[in-house]
């Protein structure tokens, strides 16, 4: 027990250092409805370089116009290392290029997947080749019609809490067990032997919401930790939530969770019940890059 709690003292301090932002609304971002929102994340390793935008593999965004907010988080595959190749470049790419496009006129703030097709074929035909794969997860809030639009690709995604409960949800997308679905672009001569899915595979849903709704963005690196119950009983406290200070303490703690509960080798995570499932014998969190993008509905 006291390496845990040395552990956790351990985070806040970095915590307090580089790995949470908050977001301060914009003019755009206060008209009503709108995200209040707040970023925190981990990289695997702690050690590694700090960019903003980016927690390792992970990468995520935040962006708002005349008619949306969008927010979005990629999760790098890290086996692409194996190969020589920056496994966070391409999800860092995907993110950056979305957050670009949410100012462009062709927008939709009803077609998320659109979003998620223009920046990785943009990726496509970048002069110099950016290879790996990612998954993706894009929520637009369409502030006209108080509606949602969501596109997930893969293993990272959302909840929405109301009234204390998980109303909404994405659905995990997998080829199998730990290969969830992703954008690619291999090697070469490698196009055969590489999972690829296409953007318009993407898992779509719409939702309206309402005022004090709490929207959870995240990679896998939490899901994969951090039980669904404990997600719910953290995120309800917030409903309603207008002070961005207050979510952003939130945010820090979802994320503190999930790092510690990776390294928890005794820990009956939702990534070891899932092994079993698939007669894979194991126990114990998934060390993994996090990224917690937390939200609330303001009208």
């Amino acid at each position: 027990m006291q390496s845990s709690i040395i552990t956790i003292r351990a985070l806040s301090r970095l915590m307090r250092n580089k790995f949470s932002t908050f977001l301060e609304p914009s003019a755009l971002q206060r008209a009503n409805p709108h995200f209040i929102s707040v970023v925190c994340g981990f990289p695997k390793d702690l050690r590694s370089k700090y960019r903003i935008g980016k927690f390792g593999d992970d990468a995520w965004f935040s962006s708002t116009n005349k008619v949306a907010d969008v927010i979005g988080v990629a999760d790098g595959v890290g086996g692409w290392r194996n190969y020589g190749i920056d496994a966070g470049e391409f999800s860092n790419f995907l993110m950056r290029t979305c957050e670009r496009l949410v100012q462009s006129s062709n927008f939709n703030p009803q077609h998320p997947v659109e979003l998620l097709a223009g920046s990785y074929y943009e990726l496509l035909e970048h002069k110099k080749p950016i290879l790996g794969s990612s998954t993706a997860c894009v929520l637009i809030l369409n502030r006209e019609t108080s509606t949602v639009y969501t596109a997930n690709i893969g293993d990272s995604g959302f909840l929405v809490v109301r009234g204390g409960e998980i109303i909404y949800k994405s659905d995990e997308q997998q080829h199998y067990f730990n290969t969830p679905f992703q954008l690619s672009l291999p090697p070469p001569g490698n196009q055969n032997r590489v999972l690829s899915d296409s953007p318009q595979s993407a898992d779509r849903n719409s939702f309206p919401v309402e005022d004090g709704d709490v929207i959870l963005v995240a990679t896998d690196g939490v899901f994969d930790n951090v039980p669904k119950k404990l997600l719910l009983e953290t995120l309800k406290e917030v409903e309603g939530e207008k002070d961005a200070v207050k979510l952003q303490m939130t945010a820090n703690s979802i994320a503190l969770m999930a790092r510690s509960l990776s390294f928890d080798s005794d820990f009956m995570s939702p990534f070891a019940i899932n092994a079993r499932k698939n007669n894979i014998n194991t126990i114990g969190g998934k060390p993994d890059d996090i990224t917690v993008v937390l939200a609330t509905v303001a009208l």
